[in-house]
């Protein structure tokens, strides 16, 4: 299980949310009516230093990881976070782990 997150994609999120180098982005799953990885749920970010990260990837000067409470959310899969160019917008990707 792992994040991979692209350079244009950490780049897209310090324009977006005003990060700072040093910042941290948190990946948790909440409630939803939309789609994601489990029915019910989707991914939702937060800015915030970890108090109990386990799983972590450093990009462009920023932590992005998850919780050890959340890592249920990606059992069995990686997730990868892609910059889409035309849209200006993150893509998510949740890639089986074999």
């Amino acid at each position: 299980m792992n994040i991979v997150v692209s350079a244009d994609a950490a780049r897209w999120y310090v324009r977006e949310l005003n990060l700072n180098d040093g910042d941290s982005v948190r990946f948790f799953p909440r409630y939803s009516s939309g789609g994601g990885l489990h029915p019910g749920f989707s991914l939702g970010i937060s800015v915030e230093k970890p108090t109990n990260g386990t799983l972590f990837q450093d990009v462009e000067g920023i932590r992005f990881y998850l919780e050890e409470q959340d890592l249920w959310y990606l059992k069995g899969y990686d997730l990868i976070v892609n910059y889409v160019e035309p849209d200006d917008d993150i893509d998510y990707v949740y890639k089986e782990i074999k």
